[in-house]
């Protein structure tokens, strides 16, 4: 895969660490001019600009990263969280955002997502649905920023409904598909595991799974927006 570009330079310490820790390649830039001069023959795949010391500056690059004959790939803004504010007026500059504050797993989820969607990465890597992000490859769940400590089938549950998003499923059907034909435990499995999972969700993202009276669950439209 081709080199990330970073901003600023040198990185923070810790966005550098994620970025490293998920195998990612990257260049620092210390302002626009880095872009076209640091660039490699190849080109960039993607750009992570973190916001938190020098926000006008990371908008600035945004800015230049956009207007580009040749346009970068898919740009990850990293933001503090009363940082927020700024993404309001400039969401035309990233395509998605993080928050500094976030488990470093998040960076790497969502720059998966990221470039999968732009043709730079692996359809099955990621599954991202509004807040929601689930590593297929490493079993990791994030949701708003914040990693989710689940067992192993809390995550293949949550996996399974996640990957079909609208669609209704009996405790039956999850009992079969999620723990196998051969598991002879009850339906009462299934609303025990929604339970946790609704709870380690948190308040606020527990509609993501919805009960159908007498009928299921589904794995429902978020009112959450990136």
């Amino acid at each position: 895969m081709e080199p990330l570009l970073c901003f600023p330079n040198p990185p923070s310490p810790e966005l550098a660490k994620a970025l490293e820790a998920a195998g990612y390649t990257f260049t620092a830039v210390a302002d626009a001019d880095g872009i076209g001069a640091l660039e490699p023959t190849v080109g960039w795949s993607g750009a992570v600009v973190s916001a938190v010391d020098a926000p006008e500056a990371a908008l600035g690059l945004c800015r230049a990263l956009r207007q580009r004959d040749e346009p970068v790939g898919p740009v990850l803004l990293v933001v503090t969280k009363v940082q927020l504010g700024l993404l309001a007026g400039h969401k035309e500059l990233f395509d998605d955002f993080t928050l500094a504050e976030a488990a470093p797993d998040e960076i790497e989820t969502r720059l998966a997502h990221l470039l999968w969607r732009t043709g730079r990465g692996k359809h099955h890597d990621v599954i991202a649905y509004g807040p929601l992000a689930l590593n297929l490859e490493t079993y990791q769940a994030v949701v708003a920023g914040r990693s989710l400590d689940l067992t192993f089938m809390e995550y293949e549950l949550l996996r399974f409904l996640a990957a079909h998003p609208g669609k209704v499923f009996t405790r039956e059907t999850l009992l079969a598909r999620v723990w196998g034909y051969e598991y002879f435990g009850g339906a009462r499995t299934v609303d025990v595991h929604i339970r946790r999972l609704r709870a380690k969700l948190g308040e606020e993202n527990a509609h993501l799974i919805e009960t159908v009276r007498s009928v299921g669950y589904r794995f429902g439209v978020p009112h959450w927006r990136p």
